[in-house]
């Protein structure tokens, strides 16, 4: 009873074949706002989602106007055929089960995580305030959905990657090199797809890879990117 009424607040967009050049001809998935954490820095102050067409794309799934609940997604996952490559959310983060939508609901991600067995799915998720939501990214980096954490600085980057519960992904400021260190001496190579045309995540697959130790690391990009940028430099010196 939980999952229905829940599924029926969350809507979420499913494209069998991309368009977008940076994901590459893979399936892709969008959900709607409502699961995206409170504290995430970025609402409303630099997320790449909020603006563009995509910024189109993710009202219109908010709004339930584009997409199905959870439950008639997770079939559409449980259909691709075996050992396809997609990723969930280009916008949107894992749902949740309590108002400031912090705690990961562990029906949700059961049921998702059971309709990717024999795929290759990879998220992201700024889902990381809470002790309890460890545990469930863990086991379904186990059972081969590949939950990256995703960091706001090389400091807490190193925070989550010290958990070794994931991987780990972090925003960058706009001009970054190639190649950088963390503060504890961890490698962080920024994202090929955001420096190369002939690279997407159909062919670099990256961050489908659970047991990573490199940390992927994002540019901030967007027409918000100054605003994104910016919280990254304020989290550098409150961590």
């Amino acid at each position: 009873m939980i999952l229905n009424i829940i599924s029926n607040a969350i809507s979420v967009a499913f494209t069998l074949r991309s368009a977008n050049v940076k994901t590459g001809a893979i399936p892709t998935s969008v959900t709607s706002a409502n699961s995206c954490p409170l504290s995430c820095p970025f609402m409303g102050s630099g997320c790449y989602a909020e603006s563009g067409p995509l910024a189109i794309h993710w009202r219109k799934t908010s709004s339930g106007e584009r997409g199905s609940n959870w439950l008639s997604f997770c079939k559409q996952i449980e259909a691709l055929p075996h050992g396809q490559l997609w990723r969930h959310n280009v916008a949107g983060d894992l749902p949740s089960e309590n108002e400031d939508r912090e705690l990961i609901s562990p029906s949700y991600l059961g049921y998702l995580v059971a309709a990717n067995i024999g795929k290759r799915g990879f998220t992201y998720t700024h889902k990381t305030q809470r002790e309890a939501n460890f545990s469930w990214i863990k086991a379904a980096n186990e059972y081969g959905f590949c939950i990256n954490l995703s960091a706001n600085s090389l400091a807490e980057a190193d925070s989550l990657a010290a958990r070794k519960v994931a991987p780990v992904v972090t925003i960058l400021p706009i001009d970054s090199p190639k190649k950088t260190l963390t503060p504890q001496g961890r490698a962080v190579i920024t994202c090929p797809a955001t420096y190369r045309e002939d690279v997407s995540c159909l062919t670099c697959q990256l961050c489908a890879i659970s047991d990573r130790e490199v940390i992927i690391g994002f540019p901030a990009h967007g027409t918000s990117k100054k605003k994104a940028e910016k919280v990254f430099f304020l989290k550098e010196v409150t961590q």
